[in-house]
């Protein structure tokens, strides 16, 4: 199924998990803007080097070095037969830039799923995720659990609970997401391609929802 989609939700409703489990399904790249800004830093290319000075310092990256990423990402030929968009756009602005990029490559966007989710849900998913510090792995306490607790499955590390995984930075990153994502909804609602999905249900549940979703499209 050859599909242009982009994921909207506030943090924690399950986009990322979302996109891999489809974008594996569909056999389409899932782009996540968080593994663009990871892979530039990580190889320190100029947009890397440029988007660094920010997030060093607390602040957003300007919407330039973002595009310029999203631009570079959407040179490679994998994204002709279809595309997962996760984490981007986040402003109308952006968006604004992305339909006028696509629609040079004549590549449309099809779709803008928007994950729903309760407040109460998503501090209780996020702040009960624990990473792995040697490789990466990410687990629930509820949801996903590791074999013996609070132990890496993969290398036998002792995990641990991100900064920005505790409740008062959830509620600060919710009330970033309303502030300035939120209006992408009412920008994709006119545009006619917004559907909202209920992101409080289980991962297959979801899943299954989305794939009739796009078949009906």
């Amino acid at each position: 199924m050859k599909t242009r989609m982009i994921f909207l939700g506030p943090p924690g409703a399950g986009k990322g998990s979302q996109a891999k489990i489809l974008a594996n399904k569909l056999n389409i790249p899932h782009i996540s803007t968080g593994d663009m800004f990871r892979y530039h830093i990580k190889n320190n290319t100029k947009l890397g080097i440029e988007a660094k000075k920010y997030t060093d310092q607390g602040q957003l990256v300007p919407d330039e070095v973002t595009n310029g990423m999203v631009k570079e990402r959407f040179n490679e030929s994998d994204v002709k037969d279809g595309f997962i968009l996760d984490g981007y756009p986040r402003t109308p602005e952006q968006a604004l830039y992305l339909e006028s990029m696509l629609n040079e490559l004549k590549m449309p966007i099809d779709i803008v799923l928007n994950i729903t989710s309760e407040d109460e849900v998503i501090i209780r998913r996020i702040t009960g995720r624990r990473t792995c510090p040697v490789c990466g792995s990410i687990y629930h306490i509820d949801n996903f659990p590791p074999k013996v607790p609070n132990i890496c499955d993969k290398d036998g590390a002792t995990l641990v609970q991100r900064k920005d995984d505790s409740k008062e930075t959830i509620m600060k990153r919710l009330e970033v997401y309303n502030k300035e994502t939120y209006p992408l909804i009412a920008y994709y609602t006119q545009t006619g391609l917004l559907v909202d999905v209920d992101g409080n249900r289980d991962l297959e549940v979801i899943t299954n929802d989305v794939l009739e979703i796009l078949e009906q499209k």
